[in-house]
């Protein structure tokens, strides 16, 4: 559109030039003409709205219907989708506080208090101030060489490929900025993950994309290589995620470039599909093994494992692991069942993997019954957009809390869910040349590290307002839920809370009982089979 616009205003320019040679009133129609084309080329140049500069003149008719009635600018982007509802409550935090704008509301809550669902945190008489700063949490203490100070919030698992070159230097620039990390996702470190300076998890898929051997197979002195880098501060292995738990990374073949090739180590022409499950390691124990193995390989840096709670006797299987070999993770992210992706079989999406609350407790659970709850940080990712979120995720038993949905908001995204398309509107899920110049990653870089420090400075006056100064003192008796129109309950009385050592006991907890004893260290499968 950017290239048309340009031809299209020469061409206009000559032809009414030609026409006012024989009929010169025509003219006149230069008084319309040349305010529109001025408006037009100031829209190109501009670099703070995406969609102006990619769809110049044209993208106004976005805003004018938004400033009308909000959900008809969504039908212009979304018409012939079949997509997620718009949540516009969600966008509209995520761009005030991206923006620095006021994040007020007036007339007090929008939410009905009384309706069964709602939650809510009590305040103290005695509140205090917390400093955003002050909020970090240190990965790695007790077993590597190189631990990490880690944000209490960074930006979760987007691969260059999925997104683009411009989305992935403004995420890591924003890092940079706000003193946070960035997370690569599984398609590799690029150059872009590093012109930033930012600090980087670097995660390892299936696929083993940046550390492969010409047959998919891991490669250790590749990853050696990579894993050196200054800016990698933490390794994530990643056994699945939320959006599609047990089927494997995509990118579709539209969006794969020949750098995104080079990169990955891929063949051109195909979707790029990691395989389901790893190659490296097949039992719990051999998984742990290759936490070890990483760690080493990257002397000493924190190595943890992300995934999407599936049949619980597998992760209790890896815990009883831990106990048998004393190799324990750094960390372990828990991705729920509704986190997001740019490519995903709509069963999948819907239907497969436990959603967040009830895959943190469990995970907590599990860490916390065999004893190993505190050598293991805990990071939660499923659509943590809010203060409230996170302080409730905080509170069920995370460390601390990864996102990806809203910092793709941060960077001007509108969800217009073209991400597997390469058409994204805004350039932040595309590797079209013209789409992706509308994004300014020296304009949006700010914008992430503000979304950033804005959602964790909400988060502290939020446990300031509780009398709360620390994180780790944040329990699930503090978040209180509405059951039923007269009654409440806060999640320690709604859900099951282990004490420590409860599963090394041998009288198990009964609602555990059944998947830890068919749980083994050796295998996956069912220890009865």
């Amino acid at each position: 559109m950017r290239r048309y616009f340009t031809l299209g205003s020469v061409f206009i320019v000559l032809l009414n030039g030609v026409i006012a040679a024989f009929y010169p009133p025509v003219l006149w129609s230069m008084v319309v003409f040349t305010p529109l084309l001025m408006l037009g080329f100031y829209d190109l140049l501009q670099k703070k709205h995406a969609v102006l500069r990619n769809f110049p003149l044209i993208g106004h008719f976005r805003y004018i219907a938004e400033a009308i009635r909000p959900e008809i600018s969504q039908y212009f982007i979304e018409s012939d989708t079949n997509g997620v509802p718009f949540n516009r409550e969600q966008r509209s935090i995520v761009y005030q506080r991206a923006k620095k704008v006021r994040d007020t509301v007036p007339f007090g809550t929008k939410k009905d208090v009384y309706e069964v669902g709602y939650e809510w945190v009590n305040h103290s008489i005695k509140p205090m101030h917390l400093e955003p700063k002050d909020l970090r949490a240190v990965v790695g203490e007790s077993n590597c060489k190189q631990p990490y100070s880690a944000s209490r919030l960074n930006i979760s698992a987007m691969s260059f490929g999925s997104l683009s070159k411009n989305a992935v230097i403004a995420l890591n620039q924003g890092a940079k900025i706000g003193n946070f990390a960035h997370n690569t996702g599984e398609g590799g470190i690029s150059p872009y993950h590093l012109q930033g300076d930012g600090d980087l998890i670097w995660q390892i898929g299936t696929g083993y994309f940046g550390c492969r051997t010409r047959d998919g197979k891991f490669c250790p002195e590749t990853f050696t290589d990579r894993v050196n880098l200054p800016s990698v501060k933490m390794i994530e292995v990643k056994l699945s995620q939320g959006a599609k738990p047990g089927h494997g990374g995509i990118l579709p073949a539209a969006k794969l470039t020949k750098e995104i090739a080079e990169i990955r180590g891929v063949p051109m022409g195909k979707d790029v599909l990691s395989p389901p499950a790893h190659s490296v390691f097949s039992t719990p124990v051999e998984l742990l093994e290759f936490v070890a193995r990483l760690r080493e390989l990257s002397d000493g840096k924190p190595v943890g494992f992300k995934l999407c709670v599936g049949k619980r006797r597998e992760f209790l299987a890896i815990c009883k692991a831990m106990v048998k070999t004393n190799i324990t993770p750094d960390f372990i992210s828990v991705d729920g069942g509704e986190g997001g992706t740019g490519a995903a079989p709509p069963e999948f999406a819907d239907h497969i993997g436990a959603p967040l609350v009830e895959s943190l407790i469990f995970v907590h659970n599990a860490l916390t019954g065999f004893s190993l709850r505190r050598k293991v940080r805990v990071i939660a990712s499923g659509k943590v957009t809010t203060g409230f979120g996170m302080v409730k995720c905080l509170a069920l038993g995370a460390d601390m809390c990864n996102s990806a949905r809203g910092m793709m908001m941060a960077l001007g995204c509108i969800q217009a869910l073209r991400c597997n398309s390469n058409h994204c509107p805004v350039g932040v899920t595309t590797h079209n040349p013209q789409l992706v110049a509308g994004l300014v990653p020296e304009d949006k870089d700010k914008k992430v590290a503000n979304f950033q420090q804005e959602l964790v400075k909400s988060v502290c006056e939020i446990m300031g307002a509780m009398g709360i100064a620390d994180p780790d003192h944040l329990h699930p008796w503090h978040i209180i839920r509405r059951t039923s129109p007269t009654e409440i309950k806060h999640y320690g009385e709604i859900y099951e809370f282990l004490k420590d050592g409860d599963l090394l006991k041998e009288n198990l907890p009964t609602s555990y009982e059944r998947a830890c004893r068919a749980a083994s260290a050796d295998t996956f499968e069912h220890a009865t089979a």
